[in-house]
């Protein structure tokens, strides 16, 4: 962990209205998703966009990671309908990899669904079919080591049929779930 003192939390609804750190955020995300994704989608393809990373801060489902003024993290936490909780969206800044701060968004969001009542927390990864992607197998690994398994193996456009077509690769749509109890 950096010697400054980590400070996350989750960014209030009237954030939305701050363009710099929305744009901040969404630069952040899709930095880190372009070098854990490479080869999955076609040219060009962001993971996020500014008015999404602000539609879901003004849902109250963002949360960020600060060392003193500074943005070096991020996570979404959401509900589900099914009554679990949900983390995803994860993006800790790479210049500060190996310090913990994608362990403390994981447990800063299994904590933040724990004292709402949830028993269980999941996630989503997708990763290549027909090939291993050195950052995937890392993934599924660390998120294995924090507790989590496998329990359904999909596709993506079952949940998010937009971005199938942007795909550059086939691949599976994992989600791991974790008992929080």
């Amino acid at each position: 962990m950096p010697q400054e003192s980590l400070d996350i939390k989750l960014l209030p609804a009237t954030a939305a209205a701050d363009t710099v750190t929305m744009k901040q955020l969404a630069e952040l995300i899709n930095m880190v998703y372009a070098s854990a994704e490479k080869g999955l989608w076609l040219d060009g393809a962001d993971r996020t966009t500014v008015d999404e990373v602000t539609e879901l801060t003004r849902a109250g489902q963002i949360a960020v990671a600060r060392l003193g003024d500074r943005i070096v993290g991020s996570v979404r936490v959401r509900l589900l309908d099914s009554g679990e909780g949900e983390f995803g969206i994860l993006a800790a800044d790479p210049d500060l990899r190996g310090t913990g701060i994608g362990r403390e968004l994981v447990l800063f969001a299994e904590r933040t669904c724990r004292d709402l009542g949830v028993g269980a927390m999941q996630l989503e990864l997708l990763v290549p079919r027909e090939w291993k992607h050195p950052s995937k197998e890392f993934l599924d690994s660390w998120y294995t080591r924090l507790g989590y398994r496998v329990i359904r193996t999909g596709t993506i456009d079952e949940t998010y049929p937009a971005l199938e077509p942007l795909l550059a690769t086939p691949c599976d749509f994992l989600t791991y779930r974790k008992d929080l109890t």
